[in-house]
């Protein structure tokens, strides 16, 4: 049975883009809440296999990614709120070492290229941190791709 959850990536994108693909179902619509640097709440509607860092730059999320989700940064730090932290798997060592390197570090931190949305994950909210560092191009700030 072919898996329908992820979008198909067409061959002409750019590294770090994906064909967006609305969800079958309602089955499949996770909705999630970025919280921005500001307090601002942003709900928005994603679906079981969405990347949240992807996700928001879909809805025009000011999270930067700048690494394109091959873990070599941290501008993609988020803080996920503690009801929903058990219901993500655990960290692997390479995001954990980044995250070590990431300003304000909290003990709900994660990198939102590490999270794939669940149906456990429905009403989710991401934080974003007041500001976070490019290891990757220090000082450039790409647009969402």
């Amino acid at each position: 049975m072919e898996d329908t959850s992820f979008a198909k990536v067409d061959p002409a994108l750019k590294h770090g883009e994906y064909e967006w693909q609305d969800p079958k179902s309602e089955d499949e619509v996770v909705n999630i809440v970025y919280v921005t640097k500001d307090g601002k709440k942003h709900p928005v509607k994603g679906k079981v296999g969405d990347n949240a860092l992807y996700l928001a730059h879909r809805y025009g999320i000011e999270m930067e990614g700048a690494c394109e989700a091959s873990l070599a940064c941290t501008t993609c730090h988020v803080y996920v709120n503690d009801k929903f932290l058990d219901q993500l798997p655990p960290s692997e060592e390479k995001e954990d070492d980044l995250l070590d390197m990431a300003p304000f570090l909290k003990e709900n931190s994660r990198l939102g290229c590490q999270i794939t949305l669940t149906k456990d994950l429905e009403g989710m909210e991401l934080q974003l941190p007041k500001a976070t560092r490019n290891f990757y191009v220090d000082g450039h700030k790409p647009t969402p791709h």
